[in-house]
């Protein structure tokens, strides 16, 4: 009898930084001494783009946002790497695993 044994198995416990980008700009200091309630940033990423999920600094998957029960999370569209899915191929929302966010970066 052979028990497959998966060589990598014991880095799945290690715990990295995941995180989600929803866009960015740059400012003057002055612009940002600026800032109150009320202020709005415009970032350089357009509504119907998707988001760059990262993992350590380092883009790994796209995606887009969902809410499930109250909080944001995310479907992973496409993976680095590998074609994006056709949308006749990807799942529903509602029955896609997604990420919950702690919050908007």
């Amino acid at each position: 009898m052979t028990i497959a044994h998966d060589p990598m198995n014991f880095l799945k416990d290690v715990t990295v930084r995941l995180s989600i980008e929803l866009g960015s700009t740059q400012l003057p200091l002055r612009d940002v001494m600026a800032l109150g309630e009320e202020s709005v940033i415009v970032l350089d990423r357009l509504t119907d783009e998707l988001l760059d999920v990262q993992v350590n600094g380092r883009r790994i998957a796209r995606g887009e946002v969902v809410v499930q029960g109250g909080r944001f999370g995310l479907r992973i569209v496409e993976m680095e790497g590998h074609a994006p899915l056709s949308p006749s191929a990807a799942p529903a929302a509602a029955d896609a695993p997604a990420i919950a966010a702690e919050g908007m970066l």
